[in-house]
């Protein structure tokens, strides 16, 4: 299915993301792949089907609190670059929501002819009076940022807070001050890309001559800095990002700059007069994974007595924290499975009280808001049960009251999920989940993951995935590889730099399981991933090719002995390794995808189908071009499809979603279902 003209560029043209050449290259493998799959009777169907979905005006509006309102950002049929808009507690509750909107992102796109992509809001608290609305051109990861009034619905049209296109964060210290990291010229963005310093700007000023407040090195991914508005624990919290996993951090209480003077590896979380330590490695008596409290008044004086609030074990791990004005809410994992817990924050190792939730179902925090009392919303979902959204006060109750119900948007009769283990090949048990209708014997079975960063992949409804691939009776596999979060620390950090290959041995793994236990055969598994897990299936694809039939390589990182010298590559290097180190490049020689690829006469691949954005400023598109022109070039069969927008989520709206997911699915529907 390899576009017939792919091979005919030089491949340094597609290293820059805008070289004409590049641009027309991948525009024209890009409908040929598109055109080939439209040859598919159902994929117009789909592609309607999946919109419909995704435009529907019944969807829970998630919303966060900001004082007396609710805010929501919505996107719809009608409005698909989306509405920033607002309503009341009361208003919400009821099925007839009243909602003030605030700002209409195409109306302003249309106004400006620019493609804005919303990127969210900081609004200004307590006052909760401005906002610095972030703004992207066709979703790419850099924003321009604009003041806006909330009360007379507008941008501050009089010596505004405003910022042209860049990687940056800003921080409201007063009405007329912010902090903020943006690029200001030399010397002010890391080799990542992001801020390498803070300045304190002051309206009216540029933001170029502004007193610089705190720096770091080019080295680091990241330098920032907030402001803690609590009424009575008013504070700056600064932080250096030495690589993905390490940071230095410093308060200032108001006599300047203090280090909390932790393990690098060692994360913070700073709520009232409380310190809480999270560390990677035991430090002060806490083992990694844990969660440990002391008075940070007490701490920066130099006591280290630090107290236990969680403990991990072997199959339960701490996942986050949420707070609210005086409690705490622990997320944890127990084999994948969720708990939420309740801790006093006017005792935080005292007694832990459980949420009741339904069963067999995934629970979130979606939101809470500490200076506006103990209001919590959270979120239930599964494979087969789409989300319902809970709102809990913790001062009243521990039992969540539904708000609102997601519809089903497909037909989920006969589903069932299970949860097996399969053995990697050093012998750790790795879980993984399977849903489908198992009555129906062997069958297509999709299989998902990502294995990186301690992102915990946990079962959740997708409407795309149940009306495109688990309504035809086929299956879907979401496996829980190391890398990943799910069993704290420990499962992340053993499959780091050199030990990367066991990700892919805990992938085959899982591969081999779902076949030996009659759930399909090596021909009809499809595997899918995108960004780390586009790295994962492309390695998959050059190392384990026959245990397959199929492979989805979504905006990938493909050249690891390259990627740290593009787009935010640099961030990584504590991920995967970094290639100007012997040894670690060594490791990364055998496993990169790219610098692996084979002839076809040498080793078949099963089809693949790869994709990227142009607008992608996270991961650069040359991973995927060059990945894709590699197999071509070898006789391995490829399609390949860049869209135009998108940025690292290769869509920047519900139409191009629905593009780009109707394309893959029915692609995949092609190669598995035959």
């Amino acid at each position: 299915m390899t576009y017939h003209d792919s091979n005919d560029i030089d491949p340094a043209l597609l290293e820059t993301i805008d070289d004409p050449q590049a641009l027309t290259w991948a525009e024209r493998w890009s409908d040929a792949t598109e055109a080939g799959v439209d040859k598919h009777v159902g994929r117009a169907d789909l592609r309607g089907r999946i919109l419909a979905a995704l435009d529907v005006d019944d969807r829970i509006p998630f919303v966060v609190r900001r004082g007396g309102h609710l805010y929501n950002f919505w996107r719809d049929a009608g409005h698909p670059r989306g509405l920033w808009r607002r309503t009341t507690l009361e208003s919400y509750l009821t099925d007839d929501i009243d909602w003030e909107v605030l700002l209409d992102v195409d109306a302003l796109a249309e106004s400006e002819d620019e493609s804005w992509v919303w990127k969210g809001a900081h609004v200004r608290t307590p006052d909760n009076d401005r906002a610095l609305v972030r703004l992207s051109r066709g979703g790419a990861d850099a924003t321009v940022v604009r003041e806006f009034d909330l009360g007379s619905g507008t941008f501050v049209a009089e010596s505004p807070f405003e910022l042209p296109e860049a990687k940056s964060d800003v921080s409201w210290l007063d009405l007329d001050t912010v902090l903020v990291g943006t690029d200001t010229g030399e010397g002010s963005l890391t080799t990542s890309g992001y801020p390498a310093r803070v300045h304190r700007w002051h309206r009216g000023e540029a933001v170029e001559t502004s007193e610089v407040f705190t720096t770091g090195s080019r080295d680091d991914v990241a330098v920032g800095a907030g402001a803690d508005r609590t009424p009575g624990f008013e504070r700056i919290i600064a932080s250096r990002a030495l690589d993905f996993y390490r940071s230095r951090v410093a308060v200032d209480t108001g006599g300047g700059l203090q280090s909390i003077e932790v393990p690098e590896d060692c994360e913070v979380a700073l709520q009232r007069q409380w310190l809480f330590v999270l560390p990677r490695t035991e430090f002060a008596g806490i083992p990694a994974g844990g969660l440990g409290v002391i008075e940070l008044d007490r701490f920066l004086a130099g006591e280290r007595d630090v107290r236990a609030v969680f403990e991990p074990t072997e199959h339960t791990s701490l996942q986050s924290l949420a707070f609210t004005e005086r409690k705490m809410v622990l997320t944890l994992l127990t084999d994948v499975a969720t708990e939420l817990r309740v801790v006093e924050l006017s005792e935080p190792t005292g007694e832990q009280r459980a949420i009741e939730l339904p069963e067999l179902v995934t629970a979130g925090v979606v939101a809470t808001s500490p200076l506006d009392g103990d209001e919590v919303w959270l979120t239930t979902s599964s494979f087969t049960e789409p989300t319902t959204l809970y709102r809990l006060d913790l001062a009243e109750s521990l039992v969540p009251s539904p708000v609102k119900r997601a519809r089903a948007m497909f037909d989920a009769d006969g589903l069932e999920t299970r949860q097996h283990w399969a053995t990697s090949a050093d012998g750790t048990k790795i879980p993984y989940f399977i849903t489908g209708r198992f009555e129906l014997g062997p069958r297509p079975t999709l299989v998902g993951g990502y294995g990186g960063f301690e992102v915990s992949l946990t079962p959740g409804y997708s409407a795309v995935r149940g009306l495109s691939w688990l309504e035809r009776g086929n299956f879907f596999v979401q496996p829980n590889l190391r890398g990943g979060g799910e069993f704290g620390p420990d499962w992340h950090s053993q499959v780091v730099k050199t030990n990367r290959h066991k990700v892919w041995e805990d992938h085959q793994a899982v591969l081999a399981d779902v076949v030996e236990r009659g759930y399909c055969a090596p021909a009809q598994i499809g595997i899918r991933g995108g960004s780390n897990g586009g790295l994962l299936t492309s390695g998959a694809l050059t190392k384990y090719p026959s245990d397959f039939g199929a492979a989805v390589v979504q905006v990938p990182l493909t050249d690891m002995l390259r990627y740290h010298t593009w787009s935010a590559g640099a961030s990584w290097m504590a991920e995967y390794g970094d290639p100007s180190v012997a040894e670690e490049r060594a490791a990364i020689e055998t496993w990169s995808p790219l610098h692996n690829v084979v002839d076809h006469g040498v080793r078949p691949y099963p089809p693949a189908l790869v994709t990227t954005s142009t607008r992608d400023d996270r991961v650069h598109p040359a991973h995927a071009r060059l990945f894709a022109l590699a197999l071509a070039k070898v006789g391995q069969p490829v399609d390949y499809f860049e869209n135009t927008e998108g940025g690292h989520a290769g869509a920047a709206d519900n139409k191009q979603v629905a593009r780009v997911e109707s394309l893959i699915y029915t692609w995949l529907i092609e190669q598995l279902e035959r």
